[in-house]
C-alpha cells in the first residue's frame, strides 16, 4: 500500500493557536487535516517562510501530538511577498522540480486551503501542468462552524475533467459555439474546411502570433480575419480595432504613409501628419488583404514592426510604438514569390507561423446550400424583407450550382451577388423557376464571356489549332487552381510518378513562356 504524502504552506492566520488555553478548540487547516480518521496522513511537507518559523515549529508540535504517525517535516523556502505572482510562482515551481517524488510508493495531495489566493492559484496551475503529479485536497470547517468541530471536514478534487460530464459537455458545448462562430453560423459540410476552422478556433484563442491565410480571391479571407478578431474581443484577449486594407491599392509614398505614418512634410502633398494603420490596429488586429502586393521596402519595415513593435513612420527620425497581431491574405504562392525574390525571405518566415489555405467555392461544392441559405438570410436582414425560393425554383438552381458547369470564378463573393440578383427580382418574396433560369443564364454568360474573350491573349491569335486546345486547357487549369506548383501537379498528373524529383512548377512555367505567357499574367488576363 502506498504512503500517503500532504504537502502545503502553513496558514500564517488560520494555523495559529489563538489566545485560548485549549489550543484544540477551533478549527485550523493544516491540524485539521490530520485529525481526519478515514484519511491516516504519513507525512506532511509544510513550507513556511523564514520569518515563520516559531509558527511552523508550533503547528508540527501539534500535530504530532494529535497524529503521531504523521511525520511532519518543515520546508523553508524563499518568498519575499507571497502576493507577488510572479515570485510566488517561481519559488513553488523550483521546490516542484526540486522535490524527489516517488510514485510507485507514494501518492501525493497537495493542501490549497492555507495560502494566499495566488499561492492556491500556483498549487492549481503546478498540479494541472503535472509539475506536481498529485491530487489537490481542500479543507474547511463542519456545516461552516469553526468551534464545534475543530477537525473540519476535506474534499479531494480530482483534475481529470472526464470525470465531471456536465463540465466537459459544457467545454465542448463552448468550442462548438466558437467554431460556429468563425463560420458565422453556416453549417458547412466540407470536412476538410471544418477541420480548417476548428485549428482556427484553437490558434485564435492561445496564439497571438501572424497568421497567413491564403486562397483564391473572394474565398472569404477577409470575413475570416474579421471573426477571428471579434472572437478574440468576446474573450477579452485584446481590446483594439480590427484594421483593415487591400495592399494591391498602395503604392509608392501612398503605401509608407498608410501603413506607417508620416511626419508633416515628409514628401509633397503631406500638409498634415498621419497616424498610419499600424499605430491605429494598436491593442487590435491588422489585416493585410493581398500582402504580397506590397514593395520590399514595405515589407522590411513591416518585418521589423512584427518583430519588434517599433518603427519609424515616413519622413521621421523618432520611432513610435504598436503592439498589435498581423493577419496577412493573399491568393498568391508566397514560396514562389519568394524564389521570384518579390517577397522577402524573411518576412515570409516571420507570417508562416500559422498557415491556412481557404479553399475556392468550386473545391467546397457541397457547402453551397447552407451558403445560399446564409446568404437569403443576410439580404433579409439588410433589406427587411423575407425572400425565399419555390421548391423546384430551389431545386434547379442548388443542381447547377453544384454541378460542373458551374465555375464560380469569383467564389463566394460570386454567389453572394447570384443570390442577392435573384431576391432582388423576387415578386412577393418569391424566387421562382423563371427568375432562376434567368440566373443561370446570366452566369453562364458570364462565364462564357470570360473564357472566350480572356482565356488567350491577343498575341496568340493566330496558333494552331493543336496548340490553342492544349494552350486552352493548361489557362483553365492554372486559374482553377491557387498556385504554379498545384496546376502543374494537376497538369503532370501521370508523368510526374515517372520521375525521381518532379518539378511541377518548373515544368509548367517552361511550357507558359513558349507562348510569352507566365502565372501572374494568366490570373490577372
Amino acid at each position: 500500500m502506498k504512503r500517503r504524502v500532504v504537502i502545503g504552506v502553513l496558514g500564517t492566520t488560520l494555523d495559529r493557536r489563538g489566545k485560548k488555553a485549549n489550543r484544540w478548540a477551533k478549527w485550523r487547516p493544516t491540524i485539521g487535516l490530520c485529525q481526519q480518521p478515514e484519511l491516516p496522513i504519513d507525512r506532511l511537507e509544510l513550507l513556511y517562510q523564514a520569518d515563520n518559523g516559531s509558527l511552523a515549529q508550533k503547528v508540527k508540535e501539534d500535530i504530532e501530538a494529535i497524529s503521531p504517525q504523521t511525520q511532519v517535516v518543515l520546508q523553508k523556502i524563499k518568498m519575499e511577498d507571497p502576493w507577488d505572482f510572479e515570485e510566488v510562482y517561481t519559488s513553488m515551481l523550483d521546490f516542484s522540480v526540486r522535490y524527489p517524488f516517488d510514485t510507485e510508493n507514494e501518492e501525493y495531495l497537495i493542501h490549497i486551503t492555507t495560502g494566499t489566493h495566488v499561492t492556491q492559484i500556483c498549487w492549481f496551475l503546478l498540479t494541472e501542468a503535472r509539475y506536481l503529479p498529485a491530487q489537490l485536497i481542500q479543507t474547511s470547517p463542519k456545516n461552516g462552524d469553526r468551534e464545534s468541530h475543530p477537525e473540519g471536514i476535506y474534499t479531494v478534487i480530482d483534475l481529470d475533467l472526464s470525470r465531471y460530464t456536465t463540465l466537459t459537455s459544457r467545454f465542448l458545448r463552448e468550442q462548438q459555439e466558437q467554431v460556429a462562430f468563425l463560420k458565422a453560423g453556416i453549417a458547412t459540410r466540407n470536412a476538410n474546411f471544418n477541420r480548417l476552422i476548428d485549428q482556427v478556433e484553437r490558434v485564435a484563442l492561445r496564439s497571438c502570433a501572424p497568421i497567413l491565410l491564403t486562397g483564391p480571391t473572394g474565398a472569404g479571407k477577409s470575413f475570416l480575419a474579421r471573426r477571428i478578431w471579434q472572437l478574440r474581443q468576446s474573450r477579452h484577449l485584446l481590446q483594439g480595432r480590427f484594421v483593415e486594407v487591400n495592399c494591391a491599392t498602395l503604392r509608392g509614398d501612398n503605401a509608407m504613409s498608410t501603413l506607417f505614418g508620416h511626419v508633416k512634410g515628409a514628401f509633397t502633398g503631406a500638409l498634415q501628419p498621419r497616424t498610419g494603420l499600424l499605430r491605429e490596429a494598436a491593442g487590435g488586429i491588422l489585416f493585410l488583404d493581398e500582402v504580397a502586393e506590397l514593395g520590399l521596402d514595405e515589407q522590411a519595415m513591416l518585418l521589423k514592426a512584427i518583430e519588434e513593435k517599433n518603427f519609424l513612420p515616413y519622413g521621421s527620425d523618432k520611432e513610435v510604438h504598436s503592439d498589435f497581431q498581423l493577419i496577412a491574405g493573399t491568393h498568391r504562392d508566397l514560396r514562389e514569390w519568394v524564389e521570384q525574390g518579390k517577397f522577402r525571405e524573411d518576412l515570409y518566415a516571420r507570417i508562416n507561423m500559422w498557415t491556412y489555405q481557404l479553399p475556392g467555392l468550386a473545391q467546397r461544392r457541397e457547402d453551397i446550400e447552407p451558403n445560399i441559405d446564409y446568404e437569403l438570410a443576410r439580404y433579409a436582414q439588410m433589406q427587411q424583407t423575407q425572400v425565399r425560393f419555390d421548391k423546384e425554383a430551389r431545386q434547379i438552381y442548388l443542381h447547377f450550382a453544384c454541378s460542373a458547369q458551374a465555375q464560380w470564378r469569383g467564389n463566394f463573393r460570386e454567389l453572394s451577388a447570384s443570390v442577392a440578383r435573384m431576391a432582388t427580382f423576387a415578386e412577393n418574396g418569391r424566387i421562382n423557376q423563371q427568375l432562376v433560369e434567368e440566373e443561370i443564364d446570366r452566369l453562364k454568360q458570364n462565364w462564357r464571356g470570360e473564357n472566350e474573350a480572356s482565356l488567350l491573349p491577343t498575341h496568340l491569335s493566330e496558333i494552331d489549332l493543336f496548340d490553342r486546345q492544349q494552350l486552352e486547357t493548361v489557362i483553365r487549369v492554372c486559374r482553377g487552381s491557387a498556385s504554379l506548383s498545384e496546376a502543374g501537379r494537376k497538369l503532370f498528373a501521370v508523368s510526374r510518378q515517372q520521375k525521381k524529383q518532379p518539378n511541377d512548377a518548373d515544368r509548367l512555367r517552361k511550357y507558359l513562356a513558349k507562348f510569352a505567357l507566365d502565372w501572374d499574367g494568366i490570373q490577372q488576363h
